[in-house]
């Protein structure tokens, strides 16, 4: 039987193929277009140069997430949380 793992990144955010929903969704455009020029002009030459674009696309868009992921330097939570009240005054030196 088949075993599927919990998908534990949630707060990454969402990712399908890899590629997070506005890459994927510039992917799917990518691919739309790409299969109305083959349908308007079919030719094999067409066809193969639309396989090679949508692969490279795929690949640098992937190259692309990576890069960004490394860009991204600010943390998405406070590093402590509490509900005490601010008072103003720090008792440790720095």
């Amino acid at each position: 039987m088949k075993k599927y793992e919990p998908y534990r990144n949630i707060r990454k955010g969402a990712v399908i193929f890899g590629l997070p929903l506005p890459l994927f969704a510039l992917m799917m455009l990518s691919i739309i277009a790409s299969l109305l020029v083959i349908i308007f002009s079919f030719s094999l030459g067409v066809i193969i140069s639309a396989l090679l674009f949508n692969a490279f696309l795929y690949i640098g868009l992937n190259r692309i997430r990576r890069l960004l992921e490394f860009l991204q330097m600010t943390g998405a939570f406070p590093k402590m949380i509490s509900n005490k009240r601010n008072s103003g005054i720090h008792y440790e030196k720095d």
